[in-house]
């Protein structure tokens, strides 16, 4: 997965393609219970590029998105969103694939 460095590169990240975002941050336990199965969903998922953005490093990303809890996704397609997984609660993999799922 790739990792946002900066805040201009993500609108080139999004303006082409679907891609998803994972707004995590390292001290989010919920967020420690999604990581070893997230490459499987990265694999499932290939028609997606996954950006993991660290919410502490770019708390206005969050803000201007209206992310407020983690771990949560938001999903975009050609620079427009098309779905958001967003909430403070523990995410399941049947959870993520399912949201996924309803954007192909």
């Amino acid at each position: 997965m790739q990792t946002l460095q900066t805040e201009q590169e993500l609108t080139t990240i999004l303006a082409e393609g679907k891609t998803v975002l994972l707004f995590s941050a390292d001290w989010c336990p919920d967020c420690r219970l999604i990581e070893p199965f997230m490459p499987e969903i990265e694999e499932e998922f290939a028609n997606f590029k996954f950006i993991y953005v660290d919410r502490d490093q770019f708390i206005d990303v969050c803000i201007a998105h209206d992310v407020f809890g983690i771990p949560s996704f938001l999903a975009f397609e050609n620079g427009e969103e098309i779905g958001r997984f967003v909430s403070k609660d523990k995410k399941t993999k049947e959870e993520i694939q399912s949201f996924l799922n309803e954007l192909q």
